[in-house]
Parts: structure tokens; C-alpha cells; sequence
């Protein structure tokens, strides 16, 4: 028999999908280690944000879960307060970063009304054009913040804008972070108390269990009365998208005269703030970058 409190080893970095099929619900958990740690060894962060930062990268993970996603999925909180930016990408492979920016002052918290009246958060799927020409796609979903925590936050926005009754759990601390969703299945009303038993067997879960409990013995323990399923396993991991191409094209879209400037000591340097990469480029290389875009790229006029 499993021992409930045993080290999930076996299943870190990963994603797990269920269903309780009696009560009418679909699920996902998320477990990060080894990719949460390689995000936040990347930058020194107050504890409060180091554990929403995780927080919001386990969510980004979760929501891939059901969401038809060929390209990525990014979670951005964005306030006026100590904590301008929460940003968390989740890609159709399963590759992670997340990357939050500070105020200069200001003591950042984990209530989100400290964010401002002004603050906003947004999903938003990106999905790349196909073989067979269809054209690429975006999707934003924005909602006020009203909630005082992410999991609230995210619960909100499902309500409002996919009117898909959610319940969500997030977790970090310095060592690994951790996510469990549950929603309503679309169309599907299970038993008459199944959303009702499923919220309330979720309602004992804590936040150390979340983090420290394997999927299965997490998962038995709390819905094995309905039979739940697992529908599928995948594994995820630190990766940037950042690329050279893709620094080249910003520079292009600075413009010469501001990427020339940008040349300090013989070279201008790019450093990529998930990864921590830097892309070097000389004086004869830029020139020879806008000498090629003059030909084949119509530059914009600001940075996309």
C-alpha cells in the first residue's frame, strides 16, 4: 500500500489529468521541482513574490491541462504596487519560465488588493500557424482583480469569462511549487451533488500536501469514493524561447539609430531576463543586421 507521505519523487515535474466520472468533474495537478528551482535561481526575490512567481507558473502549467494548446499559454498579473509584473509561460511541449519585476520601493505581500485599483490579470494562448494554412491565433481573457489571492484570482476569471465553475490550489515554497484544478465538466451535470462533494473533499487538501503528496495517493485519498481516473501524465521543464532570431528582430524594431547607441565598449549586449543568456552583437554586425532587414523586413515601429 502507498504510503501517503512519501516523497513524490516519481512524479515531479509533472502533469497529471483525472477525472472523477461519478461526480461529474475533470482535473489536473501539477508538480514543479527541478523546473521550479531552475526559475528561481534566476533572480533574487522577496519571499512574497519568489511564492506568487510560483504560484503563477504552476497555474500557467494547469491550465494547459484541458486547453487545446499547439503554441503557449502565459499567465500576467500586472499593478501599480510593489509587485508590477507576475508573468508564467506554459508551452505545448511542457517548457516553463516566469518572471516577476519589482517596484523599486514598496514592500511587496501576498494579498493581490495590494496591487492597486488599476491592477488586471490576463491569460492568453498563442497558438503558431499550421501545415495545412491555418492562421496563427491569439486569445486574450482579462479580469478585474477582486480576489486577494491567485488561486481566488483564477477561480474568478473562469467564472466570468468561461462561466466553467473551477476550484484551483497553489502552492510554493523555496523548494518546488504545485497546482490542483478541478472543473465542472461542460455539459455534464454527474450525480446531483457531485461539483458540491468534489468542492468539499477539495476544501481538506492543504497547501503542504499539495507540495508534498504524490499524485496518486493525493488523488486517492480524495476522490477514490467516485472512482477517480488518470486520463494521462506529462512531463514538464525549464526552457526559454528566447533565440537569436529573436533578439535580431528587436533590435530591428529599436531602430538603428537606438541599437547603434546601444553599443557600449565595442558591443551591445542583450540579456534575455528568464534565461539569463546574453547575445552579443558588434558594430559591423549591426550594420550588417539592418542592411538585411532593409531588404527583406518592414521593421515596426516599437517593440512587440
Amino acid at each position: 500500500m502507498t504510503d501517503p507521505t512519501a516523497s513524490h519523487a516519481d512524479d515531479r515535474d509533472q502533469l497529471t489529468r483525472f477525472l472523477i466520472e461519478t461526480a461529474g468533474v475533470r482535473g489536473v495537478r501539477v508538480h514543479l521541482q527541478d523546473t521550479w528551482h531552475q526559475i528561481r535561481e534566476r533572480a533574487e526575490y522577496p519571499q512574497a513574490a519568489a511564492e506568487l512567481l510560483g504560484e503563477a507558473t504552476a497555474a500557467a502549467a494547469l491550465f494547459t491541462g484541458h486547453a487545446k494548446i499547439d503554441g503557449r499559454l502565459s499567465v500576467q498579473l500586472r499593478g501599480d504596487g510593489a509587485l508590477r509584473t507576475l508573468f508564467a509561460e506554459c508551452t505545448a511541449a511542457g517548457t516553463l519560465r516566469g518572471i516577476a519585476q519589482l517596484a523599486e520601493e514598496g514592500e511587496v505581500t501576498r494579498d493581490l488588493r495590494d496591487l492597486g485599483p488599476s491592477a488586471v490579470l490576463a491569460i492568453t494562448i498563442e497558438n503558431p500557424p499550421t501545415a495545412n494554412g491555418r492562421d496563427p491565433t491569439r486569445y486574450q481573457g482579462l479580469v478585474a482583480l477582486e480576489s486577494d489571492s491567485l488561486a481566488g484570482a483564477f477561480e474568478d476569471y473562469f467564472r466570468q469569462s468561461e462561466q466553467l465553475p473551477t476550484r484551483l490550489l497553489l502552492a510554493a515554497d523555496e523548494r518546488q511549487a504545485a497546482g490542483l484544478m478541478l472543473q465542472k465538466l461542460p455539459g455534464d451535470e454527474g450525480d446531483e451533488d457531485g461539483w458540491v462533494r468534489a468542492g468539499a473533499l477539495f476544501d481538506t487538501l492543504s497547501p503542504q500536501e499539495l507540495l508534498e503528496v504524490r499524485s496518486d495517493a493525493l488523488l486517492t485519498r480524495l476522490f477514490h469514493e467516485d472512482g477517480v481516473s488518470v486520463l494521462g501524465n506529462k512531463p514538464l521543464s525549464f526552457a526559454c524561447s528566447c533565440s537569436q532570431g529573436r533578439v535580431e528582430a528587436m533590435l530591428v524594431s529599436l531602430g538603428e539609430v537606438e541599437a547603434v547607441a546601444a553599443v557600449a565598449d565595442g558591443e551591445a549586449r542583450v540579456r534575455c531576463e528568464f534565461c539569463g543568456q546574453t547575445y552579443r552583437f558588434d558594430e559591423r554586425q549591426i550594420a550588417t543586421l539592418f542592411a538585411k532587414a532593409s531588404v527583406e523586413l518592414d521593421a515596426p515601429d516599437r517593440v512587440q
